[in-house]
């Protein structure tokens, strides 16, 4: 599903605002530092008992965001699928709790702009453009991404890039990010 320019826009800001309010400075991003920095508890599907496994694979076979009211936060997330796409299940999750997504959001909507926070805060196309990458094995090196996650990252830091060139410069957000990594134009 395709989102309007200016949720995309206001998505890439609440990323960089997070990342400078928890103070997320590595590389490649840790969804898991970054949930636990927030408040939110990240739990692994092997923790739970044979019944609630049933249960959360019910609700997601990758993970979910539970705030069950009592004012703690939960990501549930399936550890059985290597790293890469555990931390972006993590990172979709964060991106849900973060937009504020309730049962009452229509939940195409609310899956694209999860997903789309995700791809962002994985690998913000002014990080990529610091490492000039010549290839998308090079992204996924970096940020620790799988293979076909970094083909998607190539193919946006390339069209972020030819618009970055026409612009001319950053935007607000990529000067926040540029400064918070420590990256000189």
């Amino acid at each position: 599903m395709r989102l309007d320019n200016s949720t995309y826009e206001y998505i890439k800001e609440e990323v960089a605002d997070l990342f400078i309010r928890y103070d997320v400075k590595c590389i490649p991003i840790n969804g898991f530092e970054l949930a636990t920095k927030m408040g939110i508890v990240p739990i692994p599907y092997s923790s739970l008992s044979p019944k609630k496994l049933v249960v959360a694979q019910n609700i997601s076979p990758d993970g979910f965001y539970m705030e069950p009211g009592d004012g703690r936060e939960y990501i549930y997330y399936n550890d059985q699928v290597g790293y890469e796409r555990c931390n972006m299940t993590i990172l979709h999750e964060i991106g849900h709790a973060v937009l504020g997504h309730t049962e009452d959001t229509d939940s195409e909507i609310a899956e694209a702009e999860a997903a789309f926070f995700a791809k962002y805060a994985a690998a913000p196309p002014p990080l990529v453009h610091k490492l000039q990458p010549d290839c998308p094995e090079e992204i996924a090196d970096t940020f620790c991404i799988s293979f076909e996650a970094s083909w998607h990252a190539w193919n946006y830091y390339s069209n972020w890039k030819r618009f970055h060139y026409a612009y001319g410069r950053f935007t607000a957000y990529e000067e926040k990010l540029n400064k918070l990594y420590g990256i000189t134009a």
